[in-house]
């Protein structure tokens, strides 16, 4: 998702940091495609009383496609937005910007296309005024994730997002009483030590959330605004969170060779297989499979970030592909446009409704989702991205238009310019 709001801003080590800025950006390319074809599998679904029937009865491959990608959505969120606060409370490089700039900044990002979407698709599906009114209310105020009937409606996936507005203003909140704290410590361990423990405290206490919920109180895994809310769901962003802090901690100390990062990577990806594999309604990996999910996608990226030399391994040049950044750029726009595209196609017919035809759809909406979220991120992201240009680099209003200083003397004054009717 671009994030679902993840901002394309680089990874802010000291070497190589156009690379990395690529490689994070092919990451959004394969993790908005997986989402798609995640998708895509879902609606091919069978439902009758012998219970549920994939596309394909092949539960290999079934793992592989319900590997679900949106914890790396919110580790590589947090990682990137927590940076300069990071640098600012271990090392003292206060570049951080006013938390109303920040918020402004993120919301010239994220709300043009979303409003948009969801004004566009709500009146749609709802004809007839009022409508399914407290729908509209909550997805324009991003409180649809705590309603259990209405969290993926409109636009299913975009429950992400209110998580994603949770953590900016966690992040605002947070992050400049911690750099005032930092600043009263005297040595770097100890700055260390405090960011660490507060990256700690933000992934365990919705670990002991879901903990409670699941083994104490029973709550099943359908009760969606309990699993998938922000006390549940922020030990992706503390895990973001962390890396920031550990890369800014090391700097160029403890940095991997190339056959280390290969083997991490390697490990890290069959772990998250694994990880789907063995995930089965309310056994123990799927109730912990998003808090060990953030764990496993915070040792890859540590593994692509971090890596000694100017060397690459290979696998980062599949991660620098043109094509694949490409659809890292417009991954926002193809995250929120997917799903009303699909079930558009598929209620007009377009797409076929068998399931043997499963691979074909996947193509299809793949390839007309490329196409609407080209289209939607030069014609409406990008343009509005432009806004955040209204304020300069400290915060404050950008003055387009300066009051004229006072005329030499002696000068003759030019004509006055005609009046614009």
């Amino acid at each position: 998702m671009s994030d679902g709001g993840v901002p394309s801003a680089g990874a802010g080590t000291s070497t190589s940091s156009s690379t990395r800025r690529l490689e994070l950006q092919g990451f959004r390319g394969v993790a908005a495609l997986s989402t798609v074809v995640f998708h895509v599998w879902q609606q091919y679904y069978v439902y009758d009383a012998r219970g549920a029937h994939p596309p394909v009865d092949n539960p290999y491959l079934g793992a592989l496609v319900s590997l679900e990608v949106i914890d790396l959505f919110f580790v590589m969120s947090a990682y990137l937005l927590t940076l300069s606060y990071a640098r600012a409370a271990i090392d003292g490089d206060d570049r951080t910007r006013p938390a109303s700039d920040f918020l402004f900044r993120r919301a010239t990002r994220i709300l043009p296309l979303y409003f948009l979407a969801v004004l566009l698709v709500w009146s749609l599906r709802n004809p007839s005024l009022p409508g399914d009114w407290r729908d509209l209310l909550e997805h324009l105020t991003f409180t649809h994730v705590l309603d259990r009937e209405r969290i993926f409606y409109t636009l299913g996936p975009t429950w992400s997002l209110s998580l994603e507005i949770a953590f900016y203003f966690t992040l605002v909140a947070l992050g400049p009483p911690t750099i005032r704290a930092c600043r009263r410590l005297r040595t770097r361990r100890a700055r260390v030590a405090l960011c660490t423990a507060g990256c700690a405290a933000l992934y365990l206490a919705p670990l002991a959330w879901i903990a409670v919920a699941h083994h104490a109180l029973g709550v099943p895994h359908t009760d969606w605004p309990v699993y998938f809310g922000p006390q549940a769901r922020l030990g992706g962003f503390a895990a973001g969170m962390f890396l920031a802090v550990l890369l800014v901690a090391l700097g160029d100390r403890a940095r991997l060779g190339t056959r280390a990062a290969t083997a991490t990577a390697v490990a890290t990806t069959a772990a998250l297989y694994a990880l789907s594999y063995y995930s089965t309604p309310e056994n123990t990996w799927h109730t912990y499979y998003h808090p060990l999910a953030a764990l496993l996608w915070f040792a890859l990226l540590y593994a692509t970030l971090h890596i000694r030399g100017t060397a690459h391994p290979r696998w980062h040049g599949v991660l620098r592909t043109r094509w694949l950044t490409g659809v890292g750029l417009i991954s926002y726009s193809l995250y929120i446009w997917h799903e009303p595209l699909m079930l558009a196609l598929y209620d007009t017919g377009a797409l076929p409704h068998s399931q043997s035809a499963f691979p074909l759809a996947a193509t299809l909406v793949v390839a007309a989702g490329v196409l609407v979220a080209t289209v939607s991120y030069w014609a409406v992201e990008y343009p509005g991205s432009l806004l955040a240009g209204l304020r300069d680099r400290r915060g404050r209003p950008r003055e387009f238009y300066p009051a004229p200083g006072p005329e030499p003397m002696g000068e003759p004054r030019g004509e006055p310019e005609p009046a614009v009717r």
